[in-house]
């Protein structure tokens, strides 16, 4: 049969009415449904004859179909409006089910279909409808239909299983890197250290009063010498600001202590094409700069003012709640400068900026972003100032190396089980299609 006879095209015209409300809808793509987009007032529409969508149609959108972009209508979505770029269908039930062709879509042979009948520019082919809907398939017996949709419907739900279970391990691997971090940060994973390298007072690699106090004493000459600005001196810190305590040896101190620069990036408008990137909040992931995506510029002055030096760090001062305060280190010799909504600070002296990066990506930063951050609509801001004053464990010179190589080499193992996970992820993603390839063959 060809699926113009699986499918009818429906055409329930509308004309929009100023002051009415409307439902419209969002198709997602990878076959992951129909759903309400918004709802607005007639007025705001721009296209005032439409069509009305159905519950239990078929519809896909005739430009991003080979995408995946179609679905079953639900009742949410039962009386949404829709442009002509969405093509709705009511389903023949003298032939097929709902529940069939909501499979058979899904399956790699309607996805070549939906790829061969789509034509004109890379980036806007449409779907011609005539090819669509004359393609000839083998259709079963209700029956049979049934029947195939139970063992199909049987194999998901072990899948399901498998893919819910590799998800958990998603959450666990998570949850043990920040575990890590916390370990590190507070001292423990490095006991055994200390007992074999006990503190001497007065050696920075060994006590980290000794290393602050030398650290306060370079920022001093460099003011001096005027390669620093002078800075208005923060409150000590108090016995109600500290979250844990630390081991013998370590300190806490504020940020602005052992780091310098705290500068906001350039506000100037970016280029698509340029000579120097420019880091925007989206290239901060992770805890290390992505550089896919970028933006730049050809502005001398501005590249001279904001450029980036190996081990700088960026903080997102402007974001949502759960990515406001998110940091990254900045681990090119490339020209490179930086965005307003990132500040950039260097840390000073010896200070080890993989494990400053560790602290900066650890749940102790994150707890204190959500203390200290400002909310606005549909965003969270922590100013440079605010920044400056984060309290910061500091050990001694030779364990923060001590760290960095221990939790290097256990993240290095953890990278390993991520990539199990997502080769087993992929995996299951074939076996899935592999059901369906055979089934809709």
């Amino acid at each position: 049969m060809k699926i113009g006879d699986l499918l009818i095209r429906s055409k329930i015209p509308i004309d929009i009415e100023e002051h009415k409300e409307y439902k419209r809808i969002t198709i997602r793509s990878k076959h992951q449904g129909v759903y309400v987009r918004d709802k607005e007032i007639g007025k705001k529409i721009g296209t005032k004859k439409q069509f009305i969508l159905k519950s239990g149609q078929f519809v896909m959108s005739k430009i991003d179909a080979r995408y995946g972009a179609f679905g079953i209508a639900g009742d949410d979505v039962d009386g949404a409006i829709i442009t002509g770029n969405f093509w709705a269908y009511d389903i023949n039930h003298s032939l097929t089910t709902a529940e069939w062709i909501n499979q058979y879509t899904n399956s790699p042979a309607f996805y070549d279909l939906c790829e061969r009948a789509s034509s004109g520019i890379t980036h806007r082919r449409y779907l011609n409808e005539q090819i669509f809907l004359n393609h000839e398939l083998f259709i079963p017996s209700l029956d049979e239909q049934s029947e195939i949709l139970l063992l199909n419907n049987h194999k998901s739900q072990l899948i399901n299983s498998l893919n819910n279970e590799l998800n958990n391990q998603e959450k666990y691997i998570t949850q043990l890197k920040q575990a890590i971090l916390q370990e590190a940060i507070s001292g423990k994973l490095t006991a055994e250290w200390r007992k074999q390298n006990p503190m001497q007072k007065g050696n920075p690699d060994t006590d980290a009063v000794a290393l602050l106090d030398k650290i306060k004493a370079e920022k001093q000459q460099l003011i001096t010498e005027g390669k620093l600005k002078k800075e208005k001196p923060l409150p000590p810190i108090s016995s109600d600001e500290v979250p844990f305590s630390l081991p013998d040896g370590w300190v806490w101190c504020r940020l602005v202590d052992i780091a310098e620069g705290f500068e906001y990036g350039t506000s100037s408008k970016s280029l698509k094409i340029g000579k120097v990137p420019v880091l925007r909040m989206g290239n901060l992931q992770n805890g290390v700069i992505d550089l896919t995506d970028l933006v730049y510029t050809d502005n001398e002055e501005e590249i001279e003012q904001y450029k980036l030096s190996y081990g700088d760090l960026l903080f997102n001062r402007t974001n949502s709640r759960e990515l406001v305060g998110k940091t990254s280190l900045f681990l090119y010799n490339k020209k490179t400068i930086y965005a307003g909504y990132l500040v950039r600070y260097r840390m000073i002296g010896k200070i080890n900026f993989y494990y400053t990066n560790y602290v900066m990506n650890s749940q102790l930063h994150r707890e204190w972003c959500n203390t200290v951050k400002s909310d606005a609509i549909g965003q969270s801001n922590i100013n440079a100032t605010k920044l400056r004053s984060f309290i910061f464990p500091l050990p001694p010179l030779a364990e923060q190396k001590a760290i960095v190589e221990k939790v290097d080499y256990l993240m290095k193992q953890i990278e390993e089980l991520e990539a199990q996970i997502k080769h087993r992820k992929q995996l299951a993603e074939e076996l899935m299609q592999t059901v369906l390839r055979e089934a809709f063959v």
